[in-house]
């Protein structure tokens, strides 16, 4: 009788335990043939890996001179027109919160700034240059006075 259910349940599709035994060896050869093929896929995107970064980093030791110039040039152009806040600061000063929620219409704030002291100019919040305040046409502009070198930038961090 189990033999006959055997018989029955293998012509339907479905798995006896001698059918197990057998299909869990195939199971290990698939298993076996999908790991190969993985490691071989692996070897190859290993492969591939150095073609990719060369084209993404492009390699201006081997070009000639102009045309790397060029090539910078031209990335340079792309930065040109990215936006920065350019913010003349005519002075700072620190005061208490409470004297803070007193201030009102009217109030005069104390800087810490001179008059007729050279106004600093930022890009971004660094500190880029000094200038005047002008006005043209009825309205405020900044004659620059002294171009902050990167050298003093660096040094002004240091403080």
């Amino acid at each position: 009788m189990a033999d006959e259910l055997s018989d029955a349940l293998s012509s339907m599709g479905m798995n006896t335990t001698n059918d197990n035994a057998n299909k869990d060896a195939v199971s290990e050869d698939d298993w076996a043939a999908a790991m190969a093929e993985q490691a071989v896929a692996d070897q190859s995107a290993a492969a591939a890996a150095p073609s990719q970064s060369a084209n993404i980093f492009p390699n201006f030791g081997n070009a000639p001179a102009g045309a790397a110039s060029e090539s910078v040039m031209s990335e340079l152009d792309m930065i040109l027109d990215i936006p920065v806040q350019l913010t003349v600061e005519l002075g700072r000063t620190r005061i208490a919160i409470k004297n803070l929620l007193q201030l009102a219409h009217g109030s005069v704030v104390e800087l810490d700034a001179m008059a007729g002291e050279p106004m600093d100019v930022l890009v971004n919040g660094t500190l880029i240059a000094q200038g005047e305040v002008v006005v043209v046409n009825d309205k405020f502009g900044i004659r620059l006075t002294d171009i902050i070198t990167p050298s003093e930038r660096m040094r002004k961090l240091g403080h």
